[in-house]
């Protein structure tokens, strides 16, 4: 996995973030999503690695990142500031700006870094997602079933920190392996990877505040940019899991084109995981788009 890629930990807005670099050409930065790690890309990496100099991150609470506790207003995990250790990793790499894509957190992520820092984004891909805001608004019955760790994460710590520490595989096999491709997206290294994180307090506390942002802060920081009118200046393309509980409970391509100028998209014959269930055609689309 991920040959040809050097790693580093980089302190980058005052936490050490676990950094792959790789390739050459125009700088393309990718953000994985929950609860996972940049482990995410290892289907599509060496490929990308060829025409793009392609930077692989943790994000500030996950993996092999920094994990600080939580700030009683979950400041220290909204998208904002998880944005700006992004950007400051980019430009101590030498990039002011770059191509950008973000799978499920990571694209929450992705999603305010565009909106904050405008000037280093010349391209937005959005895997799997709508907007935060748009999904909390919009939350039916069905979707609250499917995506029960939205409510459940957000819970005061301890409890469900200390809950997924009680039967730390039991939980993996539920939030991962409830999707259209089970657990077959996963190989034997990356499964084993993702259970040590939920497995970890420390990692699972950092994931839970990322949660509990979403829910809180980073809703007041959405709303702002609506009362605003500050929307995504660059182009946007949207991909979700035809199979996919977004794909059934929201519409992506006119949710996103609430909060961004230039949208386009489609669905992909998966699910969730992406990066990891439909690598080619994920490919595909990113050196069409990434140009």
């Amino acid at each position: 996995m991920f040959a040809g890629f050097r790693q580093t930990r980089l302190l980058a807005n005052g936490v050490n973030i676990h950094t792959r670099i790789g390739g050459s050409g125009p700088p393309l930065l990718l953000l994985h999503g929950y609860p996972q790690s940049q482990l995410i890309w290892h289907r599509v990496a060496e490929e990308l690695a060829k025409h793009y100099t392609v930077v692989l991150t943790d994000l500030r609470g996950y993996g092999q990142s920094d994990k600080p506790a939580g700030q009683p207003d979950h400041t220290n995990y909204s998208k904002r500031t998880m944005a700006q250790d992004q950007t400051q990793v980019m430009r101590q790499l030498g990039f002011d700006e770059f191509y950008l894509c973000g799978h499920d957190r990571g694209g929450r992520v992705s999603h305010r870094l565009a909106v904050d820092h405008p000037e280093a984004v010349k391209k937005l891909m959005l895997l799997d997602i709508s907007p935060t805001l748009t999904m909390y608004e919009q939350t039916n019955m069905e979707f609250a079933r499917s995506y029960w760790w939205w409510f459940w994460l957000i819970q005061p710590a301890p409890f469900p920190e200390s809950m997924v520490a009680a039967a730390p595989e039991t939980y993996l096999k539920k939030k991962i392996g409830w999707g259209h491709a089970g657990l077959s997206a996963f190989t034997e290294q990356t499964y084993s990877a993702y259970l040590s994180y939920v497995s970890d307090p420390a990692t699972m506390h950092g994931m839970c505040e990322d949660y509990r942002a979403a829910a809180s802060i980073d809703l007041a920081h959405d709303r702002a940019d609506r009362d605003a009118g500050k929307k995504i200046a660059c182009p946007v393309n949207v991909l979700w899991g035809e199979f996919g509980v977004v794909n059934r409970c929201f519409k992506p391509l006119e949710d996103w084109r609430v909060v961004a100028d230039d949208v386009r998209g489609r669905t992909l014959p998966c699910g969730h995981y992406i990066p990891e269930e439909v690598p080619v055609l994920l490919l595909d689309e990113m050196k069409a788009f990434f140009v």
